[in-house]
């Protein structure tokens, strides 16, 4: 049984400066299990254990975003947790960077229910809840352009005239080995933390 994760962060704060921003949510999938949870600020510490036994971390920018900003909240260090980066993958491939929204209206005609903007307002409001809601959302989107693109190899962008361009991917673990963690992807423990 698989034990890979997909990930998504939400910010508040200015995304100029990732030293200035905070985490307001982290939603997860875990394919051990099939469930989708959130963690709000305050909960971050739950989300600890389930990275260390995870075979793999799945986003879309995420070792560039998502691991990044987190890690900072991270006693350990997450950037050498075995990852799986859609979009570094789809910009090795096509030598370009498509927004997720793109690729999965694209690939499977669904699309992201709202956009970070949405998920700052939400925040200053108090409506936790909510960006949860918009965070896994995101995941589920994540999900399946991932299982797509594993499954078939490819994964579509639509052109400025309306065709769809296909773009070739391997989302295996041996094609990614190494794009960042250190780790071997099915170790089932990510051992980071300082002693």
């Amino acid at each position: 049984m698989s034990k890979e994760i997909v990930l998504d962060i939400e910010t508040y704060g200015n995304i100029r400066n990732y030293d200035e921003l905070k985490v307001t949510v982290c939603s997860i999938y875990e394919y051990a299990t099939d469930t989708y949870r959130s963690f709000d600020e305050h909960q971050l510490g739950e989300l600890w254990p389930i990275l260390e036994q995870c075979d793999r971390i799945i986003g879309y920018n995420s070792d560039h975003f998502d691991l990044p900003i987190l890690n900072r909240f991270y006693p350990g260090d997450l950037m050498r947790f075995p990852s799986l980066d859609l979009l570094a993958v789809i910009k090795e491939s096509s030598g370009k960077r498509y927004k997720l929204d793109d690729v999965a209206t694209a690939t499977l005609q669904i699309s992201k229910s709202a956009d970070g903007l949405q998920a700052v307002r939400w925040y200053e409001e108090g409506k936790i809840e909510e960006i949860k809601e918009y965070c896994e959302q995101d995941v589920k989107v994540t999900k399946e352009v991932y299982e797509f693109g594993k499954n078939n190899g490819m994964l579509y962008v639509q052109t400025l005239t309306g065709e769809l361009q296909p773009i070739a991917v391997d989302f295996s673990v041996a094609a990614v080995a190494g794009t960042l963690g250190t780790n071997a992807a099915g170790s089932n423990i990510n051992l980071t933390l300082p002693f």
